[in-house]
């Protein structure tokens, strides 16, 4: 099954979820700022997306530039930041049963749906 990890308000996540509407293909919405994820669920997404924590984080958001941005992190840190800040998190993300890929630029989202 295919999930879109979704954000109303990104123009960006609407986008992806118009491609995979688009595609004809069933798939899963899950609004992360909702139905947040878990520590858990964000480390096994990372190795789906093959990504270290820090690449996943939205680095231009308020809540990170002044909370986060000097602080040095570790990747458990960072993963437990992005579960009590799902803002943080890029997005959108699709996700697939052994892969993700994050929707920036769409296209990425086209080839992980192929």
């Amino acid at each position: 099954m295919i999930k879109i990890y979704h954000n109303t308000r990104c123009k960006k996540s609407r986008e992806g979820l118009q491609v995979l509407e688009e595609s004809g293909k069933d798939f899963e919405v899950r609004e992360y700022l909702k139905d947040t994820l878990s520590e858990k669920e964000i480390a096994d997404l990372l190795k789906k997306l093959n990504m270290a924590p820090i690449e996943l984080v939205r680095t231009e958001e308020k809540i990170w530039k002044e909370n986060y941005r000097d602080r040095d992190l570790s990747d458990d840190e960072l993963v437990r930041v992005m579960a009590e800040n799902p803002k943080l998190i890029q997005r959108p993300i699709v996700e697939t049963e052994h892969h993700a890929v994050v929707g920036r630029p769409v296209s990425n989202i086209e080839e992980i749906i192929k």
